[in-house]
């Protein structure tokens, strides 16, 4: 490896805190999205005057308190990714292959599979009618973000190659901000659903264009001033955008409850999709890198971001397309909720079977 190399593998171990143990908020989103439902829920009720007030805030169909509070959430993760590793991803051009082949041309058509498969057919005799095409409609934005930050800490625990995962974040946050509004609008579409694509185009430049630009320019800022003064600024940023996506997801459930409360099971029959969408493409992206002669360090993380989603750009484009009370937005929150639990047990698979990878890996 070239000294240039090692300093920027260096430099991507730092920025994807390879060493770094699991926050306390990473290891209890499930528990902290589960409280924010029933605090949601027990708010919408008490107090909906404040919450439908909220609602009623709009410009051009967007929320302006949800959309704050989501440039919040994501310009912190955007801000972590450095798209001057671009030309590096053809150190390991299988691997980057493997992960552009799952997260593009296999995850959102699985998903709209799963998605007419359950929710137009298995459950649908359990689910409100009026609302099965807004609940396949969020599970197909959800499918459609491929993870950006999450991935960083399924790396690290996974001892996956830092600077491989900081190629494929930057390629496949580059792709999105072309591909992410074809692909919905082309699902959607072969889902019968009616796309708003003017609201569509609005959330891709409000939530993908213009946060991707400032999270640059910011991070560009932050680094000429130095390592520490990025770091710092990461740290507290972090603790903001946790806040923020609380906040929305209270937000969300405000305007759900008196849906959930009438049907409980939606939120267990939405995970079903999601669930099997998670280990079907952790497993192809696993096997396939294996295939084609990847090492294990590699093969991790091409997995992990084939499984996990950018869920908060899912949940501010469900929001922005379908509104609040929506089952779009109520689809992607579900994601959310039960994101770290289906991960960590992704994890542990791929770490257990690292023998078994090692032993079949095409030389």
């Amino acid at each position: 490896m070239s000294a240039q190399c090692e300093v920027a593998a260096k430099r991507a171990a730092q920025i994807t805190g390879a060493a770094a143990p699991m926050s306390l908020f990473e290891r209890g989103l499930t528990l902290w999205v589960a409280l924010c439902i029933v605090a949601g829920v027990l708010l919408g009720q008490w107090m909906p005057g404040p919450f439908q007030a909220l609602g009623r805030m709009e410009v051009a169909q967007v929320n302006l308190p949800v959309g704050l509070l989501i440039w919040v959430m994501i310009i912190p993760m955007l801000m972590k990714i450095d798209f001057g590793a671009l030309h590096q991803v053809k150190s390991h051009w299988k691997g980057i292959g493997v992960t552009l082949f799952v997260n593009w041309a296999v995850k959102p058509f699985s998903m709209a599979l799963l998605a007419w498969l359950f929710i137009r057919h298995v459950f649908a005799p359990y689910l409100p009618a009026e609302q099965l095409d807004s609940y396949v409609a969020g599970l197909i934005l959800l499918a459609a973000a491929p993870c950006t930050a999450m991935v960083f800490v399924w790396s690290r625990l996974t001892g996956g190659d830092p600077y491989f995962t900081l190629s494929q974040v930057a390629l496949n946050d580059a792709i999105m901000i072309f591909a992410f509004a074809p692909i919905v609008g082309l699902l959607l579409g072969l889902s019968a659903i009616v796309v708003p694509w003017d609201t569509l185009f609005i959330s891709v430049v409000l939530y993908i264009v213009i946060p991707v630009m400032l999270a640059q320019l910011w991070r560009k800022w932050l680094l000429k001033r130095g390592q520490a003064a990025f770091d710092a600024t990461m740290a507290q940023l972090g603790h903001a955008s946790i806040l923020a996506l609380l906040a929305t997801l209270v937000l969300l459930f405000a305007f759900q409850g008196e849906q959930i409360i009438a049907q409980p099971l939606i939120i267990a029959l939405l995970a079903v999709p999601i669930l099997i969408q998670v280990f079907f493409n952790s497993g192809l992206a696993y096997w396939l890198n294996r295939k084609v002669g990847e090492k294990h360090s590699v093969a991790c993380p091409s997995a992990l971001i084939g499984a996990s989603n950018f869920f908060e750009l899912a949940v501010a484009a469900a929001i922005a397309l379908f509104g609040f009370q929506s089952g779009a937005a109520l689809a992607t929150v579900v994601g959310v909720l039960i994101e770290v639990p289906a991960m960590l047990l992704v994890v542990k698979i791929v770490n257990r079977s690292k023998g078994w990878y090692e032993a079949g890996r095409t030389a």
